[in-house]
């Protein structure tokens, strides 16, 4: 890992870039991925680690493995994405040239003495592989392997490359292993390697095919998936519908009638419903900061889905080493208005005063949570000298995207919403004094409401979730965004849906508080899929360790975190057109 001076200066250079959303190009050539006959090409050694533990990573050098004779190139990280994740590519030290073959040849030696040994018989009884990359295309190979009785240990000592082409560009990369050695303590090992170059047939535009499971994304379940969620919207949307619009003409007739009778007529009728609650329906939410920040949040993060699954669409952003989370974090600084504008204005519309410390919650509600569990997993990977520990320079350029970036614009934003739409504009009048709450049937206590409201948005989703987690957490890299637009889409109108039907359910038992009914339980989805994320952990996974564990547990709650706020806030600002529908097409005195 380089200094953190080096890292900060890299850092420094790097924000402005991340910002403006320019490519970041070096003079090596591939990055333009072109090359002249025995030109050199360099092939860089990433990082080993346990097999089932895939987020456990180290340098490949930390490992007694020993570099090649060439002269050393130093690497840094060019996104920050890559610093993120982990990549730490180091030079092999191998002599590769474009077009050359390279007949089998030793480039160093191990002198095997009893603690290195035992390390490269650690790696091997936990079945670690590594990761190499030439001309970005990631190519993995195992360390060693044991004998059917787990007595003797054996390490590939020769890498045998044959590299494809297609006119000036490396289209195709494969490894095989051989040379199997018995690892016998204060011997020496010989390490070599052989290059064959083919001429490919291969695009250069479809190099990445390869690493592609189509058969494990388009398998016949995912569609099924798909269409048995959308039969559930339709069912859904058709239910919600036509118990609404019945119940709602019953409702509206009643009131009509209720409004041709005199006074002493409406003292003795049955007055009921939720009509009753119209002077108590728009009051402000309790702890309306809290909540008017999570609202301006949930909204973000669904901008930021939409976007990001809009560009992985467009462009394939698998290609590139960390530009998938690169471009999240970009999209995320981007939308920072889009949390000021409906936090602000939802917060200014309840009467919320405090309006400069709703804007620092609801910018670093989310930073914050990711930065936390992020800082405490980093503490973790520190101590297993994992590749995975985040550098000093890397914290500090994520540190200043929030104070100079995400925090200007989330006031922008804020500033924006409480002068365009900040003004209270209710249908109805809000009491002065709250009307009491009448008792109800167990089943429709807010409290039971949300428990059940997550249920079907997380069944429309939990097959995607194995996808997901699969192509995330596994050796899977996944492509099928048009199938994630479609479960996003899926999952916004199920939630709405939903909370629609419980809001209406607690209002006409004459239950006003409305509000973080409709947001928890549509934001409830998220316990559902962190208790997935046990059964597939235990069930789907073989992973193991303090580092693991802590690393799959503490970013799978975030994730659910995450989308928990996001349902809550598509639920929430559903069910506000919904209930301010409602109310205007009443007649109220």
């Amino acid at each position: 890992m380089a200094a953190p001076g080096l890292q900060l200066c890299a850092a420094a250079a790097l924000l402005p870039l991340l910002l403006l959303g320019l490519p970041l190009r070096a003079r090596a050539d591939e990055h333009e991925h072109t090359y002249q006959d025995k030109e050199e090409v360099v092939l860089w050694m990433n990082t080993v680690g346990p097999y089932h533990n895939r987020q456990e990573t180290y340098k490949y050098f930390s490992l007694p493995f020993c570099v090649g004779s060439k002269k050393s190139i130093s690497h840094y990280h060019e996104t920050l994405g890559e610093a993120l994740q982990g990549v730490e590519l180091e030079f092999s030290g191998l002599d590769i040239k474009f077009k050359e073959d390279v007949m089998q040849t030793t480039y160093c030696e191990i002198d095997l003495d009893k603690g290195r040994r035992d390390a490269f018989v650690y790696a091997i009884k936990n079945h670690y592989w590594y990761q190499m990359y030439i001309d970005d295309l990631p190519i993995w190979g195992i360390v060693g392997e044991a004998d059917e009785n787990g007595e003797d240990y054996y390490l590939w000592t020769y890498k045998k490359l044959e590299i494809g082409y297609n006119g000036n560009r490396i289209v195709d990369v494969n490894l095989t292993s051989e040379g199997k050695v018995k690892l016998v303590p204060n011997t020496k090992i010989q390490m070599s390697y052989s290059v064959k170059w083919k001429k490919s047939d291969v695009k250069f535009e479809d190099r990445f095919d390869k690493y592609l499971d189509p058969s494990f994304f388009q398998h016949r379940i995912h569609w099924f998936s798909i269409f048995n969620s959308f039969m559930m919207v339709i069912f859904l949307v058709g239910l919600v519908s036509m118990i609404l619009m019945r119940t709602l003409r019953k409702d509206y007739a009643r009131y009509s009638k209720e409004e041709e009778m005199d006074d002493m007529d409406r003292d003795l009728g049955d007055e009921y419903g939720w009509k009753q609650v119209h002077g108590d329906v728009f009051r402000p939410s309790s702890h309306p900061l809290i909540f008017s920040s999570l609202i301006g949040s949930g909204c973000q993060i669904f901008a930021v889905s939409l976007i990001v699954i809009v560009v992985a669409m467009i462009e394939d952003l698998y290609t590139e080493r960390g530009s998938m989370l690169s471009t999240a974090i970009f999209v995320y600084a981007a939308t920072s208005p889009v949390n000021g504008y409906f936090g602000g204005s939802l917060y200014a519309r309840q009467g919320g005063r405090r309006w400069i410390k709703q804007m620092f919650i609801g910018a670093f509600l989310i930073p914050a949570m990711v930065c936390g569990t992020a800082f405490f997993i980093n503490f973790i990977a520190i101590y297993y000298h994992a590749s995975r520990a985040i550098p000093f320079g890397t914290m500090v350029a994520v540190c200043c995207i929030c104070f100079f970036v995400i925090l200007p614009l989330n006031l922008v934003g804020t500033i924006l919403g409480r002068n365009l739409s900040g003004q209270p504009n209710f249908p109805c009048r809000v009491n002065a004094v709250p009307r009491p709450i009448p008792e109800k049937k167990w089943f429709m206590e807010p409290a039971v409401i949300v428990c059940l409201g997550g249920i079907l948005p997380f069944g429309s989703i939990f097959i995607e979730m194995y996808f997901i987690f699969t192509s995330f957490w596994a050796y899977k890299i996944y492509y099928v965004y048009g199938f994630m637009m479609l479960v996003l889409v899926i999952l916004c109108i199920v939630t709405v849906c939903v909370t629609i039907v419980c809001t209406y359910f607690l209002l006409n038992a004459e239950d006003y508080r409305w509000q973080w009914t409709s947001f928890l339980s549509a934001a409830s989805t998220a316990i559902y899929v962190y208790m997935y994320s046990f059964y597939y952990y235990f069930f789907k996974t073989k992973m193991y360790g303090l580092f693991q564990t802590s690393f799959y547990f503490g970013y799978m709650a975030v994730f659910s975190t995450a989308l928990g706020i996001m349902c809550g806030a598509i639920g929430y600002m559903g069910t506000s057109a919904f209930v301010r529908k409602i109310y205007t097409n009443v007649k109220i005195d």
